[in-house]
């Protein structure tokens, strides 16, 4: 894994074979760290400003102040990109609260563990390919979203423990879990955003529930505006989606990926999914290719 990539630790370009972080590490101890899942386009990083904010949001959830401006971040990934010659990629960008004596309690100063790896990803855009083979088999399972009231669902941490749990309850044939709150009403993916389509109209989770507020679901909440799609973001149970015309899921990652099934019953993409996904590729088209 990582063969002949170079990724970005604490300031310095690494094999990635050699990449570390100490044990000692709050990332490592305590999943004490916030991330972000980014694409590059044609070198550009899709929608910058907007993953900026979202981390500066989970570093001022978990208290943690690192210190470093978006301009030395952005400089971190776009010399990984360069040295390993990547322009279409899949970027992760982590900030640990660091090395610090082995108790719970954070201390106030802080000196960050910076760690940026990237791995080639196809082409986006217009002229672009799927990263996913074939639309999505999603099961629903009984793991439930920890409530916002716990773990703030706007925070992008590394305890990713919650979602590990519901993908281990899958079939082996299956891609994704969807995970429901604690009164049962649908919250979202294990790593994805959820939409279902009904008379030609837009459904999705709203964010007032244990829903992190995806930047692709941000930007699908965008197009379906431009295009005149009506969107509501409310409340739904599992039976709303099995009895959807159409369903998807969006994550930085998949961009829009089409729910083949959800438990085993049909559902498939369709002409609303396919306009937002063509609105999409244009949209990084004319961001990041023009």
């Amino acid at each position: 894994m990582g063969e002949g990539l170079r990724y970005h630790v604490d300031g310095e370009l690494v094999p990635a074979g050699e990449a570390s972080v100490s044990v000692d590490d709050r990332g490592f101890r305590y999943g004490d760290a916030a991330f972000e899942t980014l694409r590059a386009y044609g070198g550009t990083i899709f929608a910058w400003e907007s993953h900026v904010e979202r981390l500066e949001g989970t570093c001022e959830a978990l208290s943690l102040e690192h210190g470093l401006t978006a301009a030395e971040l952005r400089s971190r990934i776009d010399e990984t990109l360069a040295a390993n010659d990547l322009a279409d990629a899949y970027v992760r960008l982590s900030i640990t609260r660091g090395v610090q004596p082995g108790k719970l309690t954070p201390q106030s100063e802080v000196e960050p563990t910076v760690v940026v790896y990237a791995k080639p990803l196809p082409r986006g855009g217009l002229a672009g390919e799927s990263v996913w083979d074939e639309p999505a088999t999603v099961e629903t399972v009984a793991t439930r979203r920890i409530p916002d009231e716990a773990i703030p669902a706007a925070a992008k941490t590394h305890n990713y423990l919650n979602g590990i749990l519901a993908r281990t309850e899958l079939s082996a044939d299956a891609d994704e879990a969807l995970m429901c709150d604690l009164e049962g009403h649908i919250a979202e993916g294990a790593t994805s955003n959820l939409w279902f389509v009904r008379d030609g109209d837009l459904y999705t989770p709203t964010t007032d529930g244990p829903v992190l507020p995806g930047i692709t679901r941000q930007l699908v909440l965008e197009l379906a505006d431009e295009t005149g799609i009506a969107v509501a973001e409310g409340t739904y149970e599992p039976a709303d989606v099995l009895a959807a015309d159409e369903a998807f899921l969006t994550n930085r990652t998949w961009e829009l990926r089409p729910i083949a099934t959800l438990d085993g019953h049909e559902i498939g993409g369709g002409p609303v999914t396919e306009r937002l996904s063509r609105r999409y590729d244009e949209r990084v088209e004319r961001t990041c290719y023009d």
